[in-house]
């Protein structure tokens, strides 16, 4: 597992300069997810708003775009719509289980055991750059004062005029541990307006916003209020 905790800065993009090395070690959120597996999808059947963020931007990208989804889980719905939509998709996760569901899924795309933080343009493990980025509900995983951080390196990651869609679930929590499917995870979220600074501040446009309100289907993942942005790279 790649973790932040044994990450130099040098093994970083210059995005997370500034950051500093006491960041946290995520192995306790990718055993969760390895341990949750495909249970996720039992528990989140219904993903109308993550879909419906694809479909737009699907609309902005050109033929045969380059798609990075990162936190791309069990693969579905997001790595298999870009890729049915004729587009080369390039999925990151740091759960091992999900990334072997994600494979079996969706087996036109390529899936990398990546921390978002190590994700580079060029140099050992350079992806280059992307038409599209992907991100639903993976940004909730970080402490708040590292997701401006995470937004610059997608900002980097994308070609001009380059096209992001994102989720958070909004809430006024930083770093906080909460029980999700009979294990602890540690989340953070962004009332709207905050968020909307947040991304803004990070180089984007916001094209499209949607908020949903989430019973998940089971009741060990707690119900949930869905903000959904499109956004353009400026």
């Amino acid at each position: 597992m790649s973790s932040r905790g044994g990450q130099s800065v040098s093994e970083r993009d210059e995005a997370y300069d500034g950051f500093g090395d006491a960041a946290p070690d995520r192995t306790g959120q990718a055993e969760a997810f390895d341990a949750i597996g495909g249970r996720y999808d039992d528990a989140f059947p219904h993903k109308e708003g993550q879909v419906t963020a694809v479909g737009r931007l699907l609309a902005e990208l050109p033929d045969k775009a380059r798609v990075l989804d990162v936190g791309c889980g069990t693969g579905v719905p997001t790595a298999r719509q870009l890729v049915d939509a004729g587009h080369s998709v390039t999925g990151v996760d740091l759960s091992e289980g999900m990334l072997e569901l994600a494979r079996a899924h969706v087996p036109e795309a390529e899936f990398l055991h990546r921390d978002l933080a190590s994700l580079r343009v060029e140099g050992p493990g350079g992806l280059g750059r992307f038409d599209g980025i992907t991100c639903f509900f993976t940004l909730l995983m970080l402490p708040r004062a590292e997701i401006p951080y995470a937004l610059r390196q997608f900002h980097r990651l994308l070609k001009p005029d380059g096209v992001l869609a994102l989720s958070m679930v909004e809430a006024d929590l930083d770093d906080a541990e909460i029980p999700f499917m009979s294990h602890y995870i540690r989340v953070s979220g962004f009332l709207r307006d905050e968020l909307r600074e947040v991304v803004r501040e990070a180089g984007f446009e916001i094209t499209a916003e949607e908020l949903h309100s989430y019973a998940p289907a089971r009741a060990d993942a707690p119900p949930e209020h869905q903000l959904f942005l499109n956004c353009r790279r400026t």
